[in-house]
């Protein structure tokens, strides 16, 4: 499953080598989509690294009048959930090489990343937890 704002739309899970590109789905945060479908929002699993085509570009907030975009110094990432125990947050995010952690709607719209790797299946219970997405509390 994807951000809780993503439920409806349709989806499927990131592949290795997956074309990614950042869009707004109109249903109030941005994601990844493919680019054989921008309708479709791709799934990406926490520890997932990514690849982008250039240095990642993020906004303070798309809802603000005279926001500022910030470009970060970096083209790698990976995918992390944050927010698990707050249904009604936005919990897809990236993290940086310096440690930063930036929700994924915060990206601007149509950055490309190429998925580079999926996480490696979880050895124990812990890992496994950091792993599941947050279950829709609708």
């Amino acid at each position: 499953m994807c951000d809780y704002s993503l439920e409806n739309v349709r989806s499927r899970p990131a592949k290795v080598g997956d074309k990614l590109t950042t869009r707004d789905f109109g249903t109030g945060t941005r994601g990844f989509a493919a680019t054989e479908n921008a309708r479709a929002a791709v799934c990406v699993l926490p520890g997932t690294e990514l690849a982008f085509s250039s240095a990642v570009t993020v906004t303070e907030s798309r809802f603000v009048v005279g926001w500022k975009a910030e470009t970060l110094g970096y083209a790698t990432a990976i995918f992390r959930v944050v927010n698990k125990n707050e249904p009604r947050k936005h919990h897809d995010a990236l993290e940086f090489p310096d440690g930063r952690i930036v929700l994924l709607t915060q990206l601007c719209e149509g950055q490309e990343a190429t998925v580079l790797q999926l996480p490696a299946q979880p050895a124990s219970a812990a890992e496994a937890d950091a792993q599941t997405r947050i279950a829709y509390a609708g």
